[in-house]
């Protein structure tokens, strides 16, 4: 405030002078006149510009500041990421090679498994086919026992009809007649 006071001082002293110049040397009047507005003119944007200019350049410079603390923290963010991104490139190989064994040993243990399974898939269907052999075997012999028993019974039978005569019927009906007496 106070250096705000002695510039004003400073101007109007320096208008008056011009005035009283311009009044002395006579019909110059205009020209102090002009001098003292233009005085009053500088002093008001003087007085203006002090006032707002420091504010707004320390907030600007404040805003400057921010903005390259940020842009600082943003760069050595992204030097980071791209360092992370290197380095995982760099391990890029690695890692496929790495997956490529996990695969075929994937597939290794699944064709194992796969194999496995169906050996024992055939082992079962062996059985079931031995099993199924011996049951029709079993059937097939009894089945031949009873033709074979059939067959026997028929040639008993014609051997018997072919040796029966009425006296050998005969004969057997008194005996069984004897028998149950």
């Amino acid at each position: 405030m106070r250096s705000l006071t002695r510039l004003v001082g400073l101007l109007g002293s320096s208008a008056a002078l011009l005035l009283a110049e311009g009044n002395e040397a006579g019909g110059g009047s205009l020209q102090g006149w002009k001098w003292a507005n233009f005085l009053l003119l500088a002093a008001g944007l003087g007085y203006l510009i002090g006032k707002n200019a420091g504010p707004f350049f320390e907030a600007r410079s404040a805003a400057i500041s921010k903005d390259i603390t940020e842009s600082e923290k943003i760069r050595r963010d992204a030097e980071a990421r791209a360092g992370e991104v290197d380095r995982r490139l760099a391990h890029l190989e690695a890692d496929i090679a790495a997956l490529r064994a996990e695969s075929q040993r994937e597939a290794q243990s699944e064709t194992e498994r796969l194999a496995a399974h169906a050996a024992a898939e055939i082992a079962k269907i062996q059985a079931h086919s031995t099993n199924e052999i011996a049951a029709a075997q079993k059937a097939a012999r009894m089945d031949l026992r009873r033709y074979s028993g059939d067959l026997a019974v028929q040639l008993a039978e014609q051997k018997i009809r072919a040796r029966m005569t009425p006296a050998t019927q005969d004969y057997l009906v008194r005996g069984f007649v004897r028998d149950l007496q």
